[in-house]
């Protein structure tokens, strides 16, 4: 028998789709159900390295999430098209885990009239698979504009003949009108799939909603099924963009950690851990008052780009380039992740026009060339004891606590970073401290650049830089997957999660 379907989709992008998914993936697990997640259509530059016929590829990281809530191997078909924006205007494409150069270059229409047999393929290869498919929709099912080429929403709820949420985010104003709007505009037998309406992110008397969803139900024959209060620290990393603009910290504040949020930044959601280490403050820095007041004992962290050299250009414009570098003259800890390792080098080479060419900031003497092939996958190494140079003017950089600890992350990039040839000949060496061309450190020891997504999500990473106290403070991913299924446990209405099944 096939899966059935329970489909989470949303009057408007950020109105919770990704989060509830996530919660109902753990709710069905929990009634020992077999539970998959799935996404037709994902654009986002934070991406996992999952399983793939290929070996491995790449997945959005709110699948990867939702598969491990669901107790299941992440894999390609959880989300099998993934548009990776690079531009306003352009997004690199990725199929079934794989970069697609064909679809790239495609019309929006015209792709999606082409992916629409392998979606429609993997939906029905997961329902064969699973007991229950938690399907997440993407911006609002009603963009009538779209609904042609629609592949991500009401088509693949009609092919599944999914039990369909309807969320809103009632902290934006107009929820009803929201939820009306969006069930007005659908034709009757797409309106038939609309099980539930749930209000998201509701502050204040709940009673003061009446006679509210009353009404709407008179309107449209669909109750409210669900109220959820807002809820800040779910512990779940949002999806798409700057999750939380303001500074996260809690305790007496010793540490603030800047990342940088450059306007094509990916992987963001590997900092979330950082939010919960007590002393720490996080903070998205995107002007140089941001950056400029910081101590020498404070960290930067250049994070991964979709785009290098375009992210190299605007931190330039910023003038945040001069901040970073007086940052690491004075003994500042700098840390560059991935596409931020690229920006720590001399130059950028680009001669297949994957990223773009570009002088680098010139604090490590490295030099990367954009390969045609992209490296996806899974790694793990060793830190060397090049980390903890004996010789440092800084003894106190946090890098030196990396030493000899073991690391597991995730790679996805095009560059391929080496020493700069000339300066090395000269004697300007960066030191070499994870195998494979992975990371590289200043000879002074506080500016690192790495390869690996991922380091503050490993457990010996939070032990070796934070200490027990620190890394017993970050909640491990079950505990925050259970308490989103005993949140919606207590604000569904009864027997409404299990009837969706039915």
């Amino acid at each position: 028998m096939s899966a059935r379907c329970v489909m989470v989709l949303g009057t408007t992008s950020g109105a919770g789709k990704s989060w509830l998914t996530t919660a109902l993936c753990r709710y069905y697990q929990r009634q020992g159900l077999r539970v998959a997640p799935f996404k037709a259509q994902n654009m986002s530059n934070n991406a996992r390295v999952v399983a793939s016929p290929q070996g491995q590829g790449e997945i959005g990281s709110a699948q990867y999430f939702q598969a491990l809530a669901a107790g299941a191997q992440p894999d390609v078909r959880m989300n099998p098209l993934l548009l990776k924006p690079e531009h306003d205007r352009h997004s690199q494409v990725v199929l079934l885990g794989q970069v697609n150069p064909e679809l790239t270059q495609m019309p929006w229409r015209t792709r999606s009239a082409a992916v629409w047999p392998t979606i429609a393929r993997t939906l029905d290869a997961l329902r064969a698979d699973y007991d229950v498919v938690v399907i997440e929709g993407a911006g609002s099912p009603a963009e009538i504009n779209l609904s042609d080429s629609d592949i991500v929403n009401m088509r693949v709820a009609r092919h599944g003949q999914a039990a369909c949420l309807l969320v809103t985010d009632i902290d934006r104003g107009g929820a009803f009108a929201h939820l009306y709007g969006t069930w007005a505009l659908l034709p009757p037998e797409e309106q038939a799939l609309i099980k539930g309406f749930v209000l998201n992110k509701f502050r204040g008397d709940a009673g003061l909603l009446e006679p509210g969803p009353a009404l709407l139900q008179q309107r449209t024959g669909i109750a409210t099924v669900a109220t959820l209060p807002m809820w800040w620290q779910h512990g779940l990393p949002e999806e798409d963009g700057v999750f939380d603009a303001r500074s996260v910290g809690h305790g007496r504040i010793h540490t603030t950690v800047a990342v940088i949020a450059y306007p094509r930044i990916s992987n963001l959601d590997e900092f979330q851990p950082l939010k919960n280490i007590p002393g720490l403050r996080l903070v998205w820095a995107r002007h140089a008052d941001d950056i400029s007041h910081l101590q020498a004992s404070d960290w930067i962290i250049l994070p991964g780009s979709k785009q290098t050299s375009g992210d190299l250009d605007w931190l330039r414009r910023q003038g945040l380039d001069q901040h970073v570098a007086r940052h690491a003259e004075r003994g500042g800890a700098v840390l560059g992740i991935c596409g931020g390792l690229q920006m720590l080098g001399e130059a950028l080479i680009d001669p297949h026009g994957i990223d773009g060419n570009a002088p680098g900031l010139g604090l490590l003497p490295l030099v990367t060339l954009f390969a045609s092939e992209k490296t996806v996958r899974q790694t793990q190494r060793q830190f060397s004891a090049a980390l903890a140079p004996a010789d440092t003017p800084w003894p106190a950089t946090p890098w030196r606590k990396l030493a000899g600890v073991s690391v597991q992350g995730y790679e996805i990039h095009h560059g391929q970073t080496q020493q700069h040839a000339a300066m090395a000949a000269a004697g300007n060496l960066a030191r070499a401290v994870l195998p494979q061309d992975l990371a590289w450190c200043n000879p002074a020891g506080n500016v690192l650049g790495v390869y690996l997504h991922g380091l503050f999500e490993d457990a010996g990473v939070l032990q070796a830089l934070f200490g027990a106290p620190g890394a017993a403070q970050v909640p491990t991913l079950e505990t925050v997957f259970d308490g989103l299924a005993d949140f919606i446990e207590a604000h569904f209405s009864a027997g409404v999660l299990q009837q969706l099944l039915r």
